[in-house]
């Protein structure tokens, strides 16, 4: 009797474990496969961008692009594959096809959207500041810190894109550096040091 009584007893701990282990299964399953289309596909690129493998990032965006022709991440990791080829003016443009879609369709409460509007006004703000554009690197700069501080005033686009060692490591720092250089005189400015700039170290962005 108390064989029977043990053995029942294991069986129903062994199934109490088999559903467990189904359900969490499943509903891992389910989450995966309700992603929105093109999600994978940009978590890939992120990924490959991080490896510095330029070319299969790019083509993972790509293909998140094909399932979902405005995806913002897939959008955002192909301007950064850009940005890190430095070809610019490609990176300029899907960013500013960014800043127009999402500027059109953001909804109020869409944080992660905010957030990513502001971070592609200031990858923008990166590019122009490359290209020596420092006017309208300062307005970008000052355009996403106004849509959403947070999401680029820390140690993160600034340091991530370019990493600025020696002159700033936010891109609030950025700006505040840039408008101050703008307000001297022609010949006072000193905006861009080339032998520092090279050492500028390309990274992956963070969540944006």
């Amino acid at each position: 009797m108390n064989v029977n009584a043990n053995v029942l007893k294991r069986f129903v701990i062994y199934m109490a474990i088999l559903t467990f282990v189904m359900f969490t299964v499943w509903g891992f399953v389910k989450s995966f496969m309700n992603r929105p289309a093109g999600d994978y596909e940009t978590e890939v690129c992120d990924i490959r961008l991080k490896d510095k493998k330029y070319e299969q990032a790019l083509e993972a965006a790509n293909k998140a692009l094909y399932k979902t022709p405005n995806h913002r991440g897939a959008m955002m990791c192909k301007a950064l594959v850009f940005i890190s080829e430095k070809k610019y003016v490609e990176a300029d443009k899907i960013l500013s096809n960014l800043i127009n879609f999402l500027e059109k369709n953001l909804e109020d409460d869409d944080r992660t959207g905010i957030g990513t509007l502001a971070a592609a006004y200031a990858n923008r703000g990166i590019i122009k500041d490359r290209n020596k554009n420092y006017e309208g690197a300062l307005k970008d700069y000052v355009k996403a810190l106004g849509i959403d501080h947070e999401a680029v005033a820390g140690p993160g686009l600034g340091t991530i894109i370019l990493n600025y060692k020696f002159k700033s490591s936010s891109v609030k720092e950025r700006a505040l550096y840039l408008n101050e250089q703008l307000q001297l005189s022609e010949d006072e400015r000193v905006l861009s040091i080339e032998e520092l700039d090279a050492g500028q170290v390309m990274h992956k962005p963070g969540k944006l």
